[in-house]
């Protein structure tokens, strides 16, 4: 979408300065962006307060990683942050994840001048196994 490439630090501020505290407070950086300029892969830290009863890292937790990893992929795409909402997400958990930080990967799958498409996957960094699964849309309002 853009000649301008994003660093995992701009993506990182693009977090600090764009989020809710509620989501900063969950921890998440950037681990890397896609050389295509066309996916992020964000990591959850494990922490005990995001365990749900029976230990496992709680849904909502997950669902918000996957919503903000997909707005740093956007951002990446389009060489900075924009407005943008999300439209619809879904999300499937396949396996609990405990006592393992979470790896956040989005991969845009189509991204136009007012609408982006994406790919998510979670993995249990431990192991490398698929936790959930999403997609989601995105509309972008700048």
């Amino acid at each position: 979408m853009t000649g301008v490439t994003l660093t995992p630090a701009a993506a990182d501020k693009i977090l600090s300065d764009n989020f809710a505290p509620w989501v900063l407070d969950l921890g998440l950086t950037v681990d890397s962006l896609d050389a295509d300029g066309q996916g992020a892969v964000l990591r959850l830290p494990w922490s005990d307060r995001l365990a749900r009863e029976g230990g496992g890292l709680s849904g909502q937790a997950l669902m918000a990683a996957a919503d903000t990893a997909t707005v740093i992929a956007v951002s990446a795409a389009r060489g900075g942050f924009v407005p943008m909402t999300t439209v619809q997400q879904s999300i499937t958990f396949q396996r609990a994840v405990t006592g393992a930080d979470v790896l956040v990967r989005a991969r845009l799958t189509k991204a136009g001048k007012r609408m982006a498409f994406a790919d998510i996957t979670l993995c249990d960094a431990g192991t490398d196994e698929i936790a959930a699964h999403a997609t989601a849309v995105y509309a972008l309002l700048g």
